[in-house]
């Protein structure tokens, strides 16, 4: 492969995002001659609050920029070198009918030229529509014939040793059209001695290193083939991925089949299941990113002056720094500092990490205050504007707690696949945690919220942790 990965999606992104610049560009341009002959032809709308000069100028950079938006928001620049141009073509033709419908209600809603004619509705779309999708398949098949040729690939790591491990990379790498799989090698499960892959590649290590060696290999896939005797070990190994950001696969068994678990997505390919980190569609998530650092950004502005006021009150009642840090675990289990006001004593932690509790002589009078109406969580705000956090998610904890949960429940390590949250599910159905069991106990509402996450769980949470708050039921 030429060049770094991360290199290679940023010039494909790019390429994605000029085509699209230039073809809103000329597509407005297109629209725009139709829309002055239009407003030229009917005299009604003398009225009107822009001149059509105005709106053409305006439209030149502003339309093209509001189409980019759009298409950021649906995800579309999204994984660049894996798509479809099936899956490409039916999401152009739903943002270009999105992006027409809003443009055109404030053309005639804000701007009044009262644009109220099927023809012109009519040319914007199929313009606009065939002047965007002709470049985007174009740079999609080039991109797949790269691919195809070997030229563009996905390192990619097998996590197996043996007879299905042999299979499987045969069978890829026999298949008909390549799909972009560079082998750098294999990791084995049970530490045998004699691997039969080792005759076709590097044999890695094993499932205890796997994030060393994602991350010194520069792993983008991992196709996990297992013997049906090592199928016990396939939560351990997908607990060990989850602190990645890779493309997961698996070989699918009868069973799996059966039960519908295998989605095909290329006629060509061998069948996998693919185990996705994504747990909302792109646009719902790209607009709880937007949302998070909105509402943080108003947040922070709106309690400046309570900020202010818990300053002088943790600073009077206090003696010790206003400001509360530690190291706490973040989405892929990267390690973060989080922010807090001081609610406890100098040196509360000084015999190591522990819990607070209801009745902890620890917390100090104005930090118990802070904590019934979770004041000292404000400065989690800026957290979440660096992106460390997300208003929503499971609360973030240090890695020593981690690693008791892990010991008594291994599937905590799924909630690494999301940021974690100023508030979540848990914490307004369970509350806070004063020890370990009970930090298993409220693992479970996490876990459903993974299942369920959508803005529309995200408002409720929301709500009824203001509700908590008014009510005071913090700890």
């Amino acid at each position: 492969m030429n060049g770094s990965p991360v290199m290679n999606k940023r010039v494909q992104t790019l390429k994605y995002f000029i085509a699209d610049f230039l073809s809103a560009f000329i597509s407005w341009n297109v629209a725009a001659y139709h829309f002055k002959q239009y407003l030229i032809t009917y005299p009604r709308n003398e009225g009107i609050s822009a001149s059509p000069y105005q709106v053409y100028y305006c439209g030149l950079i502003l339309v093209p920029v509001f189409w980019l938006l759009l298409y950021s928001l649906s995800g579309y620049y999204k994984d660049v070198y894996r798509k479809s141009r099936l899956s490409e073509l039916l999401q152009t033709i739903g943002n270009t009918f999105i992006g027409v419908v809003v443009l055109f209600l404030i053309l005639d809603g804000k701007l009044n030229l009262y644009l109220y004619n099927d023809s012109l509705y009519a040319l914007y779309f199929f313009s606009h529509f065939l002047i965007t999708y002709i470049p985007r398949f174009i740079i999609t098949t080039i991109t797949a014939k790269q691919i195809r040729r070997g030229k563009i690939g996905f390192n990619t790591l097998i996590i197996g040793s043996n007879a299905k491990a042999v299979d499987t990379y045969l069978e890829i790498k026999d298949q008909a059209r390549r799909n972009g799989n560079i082998f750098v090698g294999f990791i084995d499960v049970d530490d045998k001695t004699k691997n039969l892959l080792s005759e076709y590649m590097k044999h890695l290590g094993s499932i205890d290193n796997i994030r060393n060696v994602i991350s010194g290999h520069k792993i983008e896939e991992v196709i996990i083939a297992i013997e049906s005797s090592e199928h016990h070990l396939i939560n351990r190994i997908i607990n060990k991925l989850i602190e990645s950001d890779v493309v997961i696969k698996a070989i699918p068994s009868i069973h799996d089949i059966l039960t519908g678990k295998v989605k095909m997505n290329s006629i060509l390919s061998m069948p996998l299941i693919l185990v996705s980190h994504q747990l909302m569609p792109a646009w719902q998530e790209n607009v709880k990113n937007i949302l998070d650092f909105t509402i943080a950004f108003l947040a922070l502005l709106i309690t400046l002056p309570l900020t202010l006021f818990l300053i002088v009150g943790i600073s009077i009642t206090s003696p010790g720094p206003v400001f509360y840090s530690h190291e706490r675990i973040g989405r892929y289990g990267k390690p973060f500092t989080i922010y807090k006001f001081r609610s406890m004593h100098t040196g509360a932690e000084k015999n190591g990490p522990e819990l607070s509790s209801k009745n902890d002589d620890r917390i100090t009078r104005f930090g118990r205050f802070m904590r019934r109406t979770r004041f000292d969580e404000i400065p989690n705000f800026y957290n979440v504007l660096k992106g460390d956090m997300s208003l929503v998610g499971p609360r973030p904890e240090r890695k020593y707690f981690i690693d008791k949960i892990v010991e008594k429940e291994p599937h905590y390590m799924h909630l690494l696949k999301v940021k974690p949250g100023i508030t979540s599910w848990g914490q307004v159905q369970y509350g806070y945690a004063e020890n370990v069991e009970q930090m298993v106990a409220r693992l479970k509402y996490d876990l459903i919220y993974l299942d369920n996450m959508s803005l529309y769980v995200d408002l409720k949470i929301i709500i009824y942790t203001i509700l908590t708050i008014l009510k005071r039921k913090g700890v």
